[in-house]
């Protein structure tokens, strides 16, 4: 009866192993209750604004040149779509470094 738990934990990578790192992570969630919430408020906030501003500053150029240069296209809308894909960018760029240092963050607790 031993040997399928052993084959199942070589398999899964040790269940041992993984409800351990579970209750680190809840252990240390527990000794620092308002900072996750805090944390999750502010990235929020970031991303956010790391979409809107490009946004706001391509309209924003694109209003003032439809209004100086006026041409066959809008580019109010041209340089809104533009500012919305810089600032789509920006935020997945500074989500991925964020996961990747809690990652970082979490590997000697885990090992």
């Amino acid at each position: 009866m031993d040997k399928p738990k052993r084959e199942f934990e070589k398999r899964e990578g040790g269940l041992s192993e993984t409800v351990h790192a579970q209750v680190q992570r809840k252990l240390k969630a527990r000794r620092e209750p308002n900072s996750s919430v805090w944390v999750g408020l502010g990235m929020t906030g970031i991303v956010g604004w790391s979409v809107a501003v490009p946004t706001l500053i391509g309209t924003g150029l694109g209003m003032w040149l439809d209004k100086n240069h006026p041409i066959g296209h809008s580019w109010t809308l041209a340089l809104l779509v533009a500012g919305l894909t810089v600032g789509c960018f920006n935020a997945w760029h500074w989500v991925a470094r964020e996961e990747r240092a809690m990652r970082e963050e979490e590997e000697p607790n885990d090992a």
